[in-house]
């Protein structure tokens, strides 16, 4: 009604007349009921924490709760704040908190916590080049930095079993959620080596800034600096920047030293568990070999 006597900028008298409406119906303003306010609030709350379920299942909680309301009246309130169940419902994870952030779990000496993380480019025929990069954070070393077309949590686990048989075993590795480091293979390894994973929050970034500073500078140095040939081509160039970025370039946090010669004035101790031993014949982690038992 409002709309079509604005629109064609008519009396309300005449509009209500043509349109067979009373004028009453276009002059009475609801007038909030006692007590709503905190209905409301409760309703708010209920729909946050159960965004999947409609204002019948809401009325039947509000009982449950001691609320004295009917079906009709938890309508209205719901269409008034306009809630609606959403149509696409988005699958949640989880894993991860803000105590695995690195502001309450910090590192400590060398090989305490290693951050892993990707960052992604594409070579000069626009095909995908997917980066894997482990950092020490408390000697900001470069463990490692290796670059593939598509990386999946089987090769996380081997290139950290690898980091681990040459540097040793770090007590804690902190990363996202992504599939390839909430992955089976991840969680098996953990428990094998005795990693505990950090998962910070999903989507915060800022819980991992090691990683995301180190990509910053990753992102800056060289792959906006470089136009990669392939896939070869990104390999060599990563090995030559990390090599460049562990002994020779200064870091700011470390008073102007490279990582390396900064790791090289701490103390031998602690620096984590030892290295893994050499790899078995078989891929790690093997299971063991049962044998039938003969009566």
């Amino acid at each position: 009604m409002k709309h079509v006597q604005e629109t064609l900028e008519q009396p309300e008298r005449r509009v209500c007349r043509v349109l067979d409406q009373p004028r009453s119906t276009q002059r009475y303003a609801a007038v909030p009921r006692d007590g709503d306010e905190a209905l409301i609030r409760r309703l708010h709350e209920l729909v946050r924490q159960h965004p999947r379920r409609g204002y019948r299942m809401m009325c039947g909680m509000l009982r449950l709760d001691g609320w004295r309301v009917n079906v009709k009246r938890v309508h209205r309130l719901w269409k008034s704040e306009g809630f609606r169940v959403p149509g696409k419902q988005h699958k949640k994870r989880r894993l991860g908190h803000s105590e695995n952030g690195i502001a309450r779990r910090r590192a400590e000496h060398r090989n305490h916590v290693w951050c892993v993380d990707f960052i992604h480019d594409r070579d000069d025929r626009d095909r995908p080049l997917k980066w894997l990069s482990v950092v020490d954070e408390f000697t900001r070393e470069c463990v490692l930095l290796e670059v593939d077309r598509g990386m999946t949590s089987d090769d996380v686990v081997d290139l950290l079993v690898g980091a681990f048989r040459t540097r040793g075993v770090p007590a804690h590795v902190r990363s996202d959620n992504g599939g390839e480091f909430i992955a089976k293979a991840i969680t098996r390894l953990a428990a094998i080596t005795g990693v505990e994973m950090l998962y910070i929050t999903p989507g915060s970034p800022w819980e991992n800034g090691y990683a995301e500073s180190f990509h910053g500078r990753l992102r800056d140095e060289l792959l906006n600096a470089e136009v990669f040939d392939g896939l070869h081509d990104a390999r060599t160039l990563a090995a030559k920047w990390r090599s460049e970025y562990n002994h020779r370039r200064p870091h700011s946090s470390l008073k102007y030293l490279p990582p390396t010669v900064y790791a090289a004035t701490l103390a031998v101790s602690p620096v984590g568990a030892p290295p893994l031993p050499p790899a078995p014949p078989a891929s790690f982690p093997t299971a063991p070999i049962l044998t039938p038992r003969l009566s």
